[in-house]
């Protein structure tokens, strides 16, 4: 996805990077959307999720959702990621502290306030905030809601 953003310069998003815990899955459950949401992006971008898979189950939601898993322990494994994709072709997607360093290196770092709730400093380093993973995914369904939101 190519994007100009008038007062901003543009956008050139190949890769999208998905947190599981807190984002896709809010208490282990997918959040309810997102397959749907997922399917339709999966013409235009690269999907990744992203998880330390803490409750055992990120490579079974990959798999159903058909997008690849890397398995991420903590914050810098994140980064790396980021890093060795070019961050200026990946937006990131997440909530937690251990998606601080990802959404820093990103060249767009999105944050969801779900039921699982945003740690303080990772909402602060996001260049957008949304309320939940299905508004995040549709940014880039619809690229008009996201050019209206980063255009100065």
């Amino acid at each position: 996805m190519k994007l100009t953003v008038p007062g901003n310069g543009s956008l050139a998003i190949e890769n999208l990077l998905l947190d599981l815990n807190g984002t896709l899955s809010v208490g282990g459950d997918l959040v309810e959307g997102v397959e749907d949401r997922i399917s339709r992006l999966r013409e235009n971008y690269t999907l990744i999720l992203l998880s330390g898979n803490s409750r055992g189950n990120a490579e079974y939601i990959a798999k159903g959702l058909d997008i690849q898993f890397r398995e991420t322990k903590n914050g810098s494994e994140k980064r790396d990621v980021v890093h060795s994709l070019g961050a200026d072709t990946c937006a990131a997607i997440g909530n937690g502290l251990i998606d601080l360093e990802f959404i820093e290196s990103a060249h767009l770092g999105i944050v969801t306030m779900q039921g699982e709730g945003a740690h303080t400093k990772t909402l602060l380093a996001a260049d957008i905030v949304v309320p939940s993973i299905n508004d995040a995914l549709d940014l880039f369904i619809d690229t008009n809601r996201l050019v209206a939101t980063l255009r100065r």
